[in-house]
Parts: structure tokens; C-alpha cells; sequence
């Protein structure tokens, strides 16, 4: 395990605050044959106090490139992208969206008590379980994600892109996962905005997967995902198949931008 000296801080919350989180990120998608990424901004507005209403927006701009086959196949064979993603403001408590294909008529059952939550689906509450020493959260992330499909570092990823993550476990987790396999440490990587960040390297299995760290602050700052190895789609090798920045910011209230 690396020695790997990053400085971490959360912004103060008050109770009456919002906890901003936006994702500007490129996906991948498909229809048919036909593989493309999308750009989406994912806007959440998270309560101090949890049991309020949740608020999210999501929101295509419109502009997306072909990986395999072309526009004009695709708009031939009925390819309409905003059929596809639901967009437009959702709320719900504890933020568990249940996203229909109306906007309009989203909404989610209410809950009595928050989600326990766990690698796969990460809560605030599962966060305050997870120990805050580096050695022993390794032991524990390894000995929950032993499969291929889902590894300790895309479990750690999939915790840290909700932005959530506060910041003695987002220092410990950075720690922990120097312990993996295949991990390298790497400078001056930016993420899709231009910001120069701090990654971690997962250079093993099906991609190599950086995950980016504003090093002002430990944030987690966004993610990147190139092939390692051609598909059989028909993706080539060092494609990139995703790739993300995040921010954090404090808002006085839901709908409000930094």
C-alpha cells in the first residue's frame, strides 16, 4: 500500500443546506448494432437532513458521437435519443429515484427509514458503517466484491461518484486501493473539463479505468474508462467507453447552482 499523501476536506453543511453534486459526463449507450456516447449533466441536490426530498435533474445536450455504425443508419432505424433517457427533475426521499418515461409522473414510494445501502447501491448510512482505517477497509473491500464483474476498485468507484463519500473515509478509501493489484498512481491527469486532478489507475481486466482526484481537496473529480482489448461490438482497443467530471458545492436551497 502507498504512502499516498492526499489532503481531504468536506464543505460545512448546514441544516438547512443542500449538498451539490453535477456530472458532466459522455456514456455509452447502443441501439441495435449501433454503439454511440452521449453527453449528459446529472445535477443532484442532496438535504442536510436526509429525510427530506431528494432533487435531481438530468438533462442531454443534444450532442453525441458514433463508436460503431453511423448516424444516418441509426436515424433510419427509428434512433431518437431522447426516447432512450429520460430527462427533466425528479424527486424522492433518500434519494430513490424511480425514473419514468414521463418526467412528469416520476416519483418514489415513500420510505420510513434510509436504505441500509452497500457497494453496489452505496448510502449515506452504509458510508458511516464502512471502518476508516486504510488496512482493514482493504480487507473489507476485497472481502466484499470477490467477483470479476464487480471489482474492489469499481466498488470503491461506484461509491465515490455519488459524491457523498466524506472525507476521512474518500482519504482512507484513496489509501486502500494503492493495496490493489494493477494500481498505479498518476499526475496532472484532467478530467473531461480541464481540471487537473490526481488518478488512480486500474490498468487490468476488460478497461483501464483512472479514477480522478482534485488534489486541492480529495473530491472525487470524475472517472475515465478506455478498452483495453478490441469488443466484439466492434469497439476498438483504447476507445473511450465513459468518461466523467464531478464537483461538490453547498447551495442554500433544492434548485439552486454554485
Amino acid at each position: 500500500m502507498l504512502d499516498l499523501a492526499v489532503a481531504v476536506s468536506d464543505p460545512p453543511v448546514t441544516t438547512s443546506q443542500y449538498r451539490y453534486v453535477e456530472t458532466h459526463a459522455w456514456w455509452l449507450g447502443s441501439f441495435g448494432l449501433h454503439q454511440y456516447l452521449c453527453e449528459q449533466r446529472l445535477r443532484q441536490w442532496v438535504p442536510a437532513h436526509l429525510e427530506r426530498d431528494w432533487l435531481l435533474e438530468r438533462e442531454l445536450t443534444g450532442a453525441h458521437t458514433w463508436l460503431t455504425g453511423s448516424a444516418a443508419a441509426a436515424r433510419a432505424a427509428g434512433f431518437n435519443l431522447r426516447e432512450l433517457v429520460p430527462t427533466g427533475r425528479f424527486r424522492a426521499r433518500y434519494g430513490e429515484f424511480a425514473v419514468q418515461d414521463d418526467p412528469e409522473l416520476a416519483h418514489c414510494a415513500a420510505r420510513r427509514r434510509p436504505p441500509a445501502g452497500n457497494w453496489q447501491t452505496p448510502s449515506v448510512q452504509f458510508f458511516q458503517r464502512l471502518p476508516r482505517d486504510p488496512n482493514t477497509l482493504l480487507e473489507r473491500l476485497c472481502a466484499d466484491n470477490p467477483g470479476s464483474w464487480f471489482s474492489p476498485f469499481a466498488a470503491a468507484v461506484t461509491s465515490l461518484r455519488t459524491g457523498l463519500v466524506p472525507a476521512a473515509l474518500r482519504g482512507a478509501l484513496y489509501r486502500a486501493l494503492t493495496g490493489l493489484p494493477g494500481v498505479s498512481v498518476h499526475e496532472h491527469a484532467p478530467n473531461i473539463d480541464g481540471h487537473d486532478c490526481l488518478a488512480l489507475v486500474h490498468d487490468a481486466g476488460r478497461t483501464r479505468t483512472e479514477l480522478l482526484i482534485d488534489p486541492a481537496t480529495g473530491q472525487f473529480a470524475g472517472e475515465r474508462d478506455t478498452l483495453r482489448a478490441a469488443s466484439r461490438s466492434g469497439l476498438r482497443a483504447g476507445m473511450v467507453i465513459s468518461t466523467t467530471a464531478v464537483r461538490v458545492a453547498v447551495v442554500d436551497e433544492a434548485g439552486a447552482r454554485p
